[in-house]
């Protein structure tokens, strides 16, 4: 019998091996289709397990804006799949001189008229207004107007950081609403990441500060375990 050469060797090599990645391919692909024609889907884990996580309202208070057609146009949400953050780049301004300035927008005729709003205001010391109700659109966020609810906060100076009040209801007003809606982290954005506009300032000027920001709500998320 006539021993293989060494190039008959590699050749053969190259086969099996060929036939083994083929062989792997085709059982992958088998596995796929008996999960898809069985009935049975892939769910993917959610980041956080809100069936054992409350977390309570905090306390805020309504200041609703009349309805009208520049800022409380009364269009229903279509559901809310995410949270927008924004700055009011009002510096040293309280959340009640905002929330005025979104009702000024009912004196305006519409095709004039500066559409602007937000559902909630954080003021600079920590207090929260409710503008629009939770299931109506505000003016705040563009395309995404139709399914995220917006919140502007104030802040001391021109650099757009938040002070430590506005900061801590932020992340208390996000985590209960992520609660609320049950929102994966990819339902917190900022204006920015919508537009592109520089808002929330600081916050676009420091990614990082933008990261942490997001680690404290999921952080606040997780503390606030429903206790067995």
């Amino acid at each position: 019998m006539k021993r293989m050469t060494k190039k008959n060797e590699y050749f053969l090599a190259v086969v099996l091996a060929a036939l083994g990645v083929t062989l792997l391919f085709v059982c992958l692909v088998v596995g796929i289709f008996r999960g898809i024609f069985s009935g049975k889907e892939v769910v993917k884990k959610p980041e956080i397990d809100y069936s054992v996580i409350q977390v309570a309202k905090p306390e805020m208070q309504e200041m609703y804006l009349t309805k009208n057609v520049n800022s409380r146009p009364g269009i229903l949400l279509e559901k809310v799949r995410g949270v927008v953050v924004h700055y009011t780049a009002n510096p040293g301004t309280d959340a009640r001189a905002n929330r005025n300035y979104f009702e000024s927008r009912k004196e305006e005729p519409d095709e004039k008229g500066n559409k602007v709003s937000s559902h909630f205001i954080i003021g600079l010391d920590g207090r929260i207004l409710c503008c629009v109700p939770e299931n109506e659109i505000a003016y705040a966020s563009n395309v995404r107007n139709g399914d995220t609810l917006s919140i502007e906060c104030c802040h001391p100076d021109k650099t757009g950081r938040f002070n430590q009040a506005t900061y801590q209801s932020l992340v208390r007003l996000v985590a209960y609403l992520c609660d609320k809606y049950e929102l994966e982290q990819s339902g917190i954005i900022r204006h920015y990441d919508v537009t592109g506009k520089k808002c929330p300032k600081h916050m676009v000027d420091h990614p990082e500060a933008w990261a942490d920001f997001k680690k404290e709500v999921v952080a606040y998320l997780k503390k606030c375990r429903i206790k067995k």
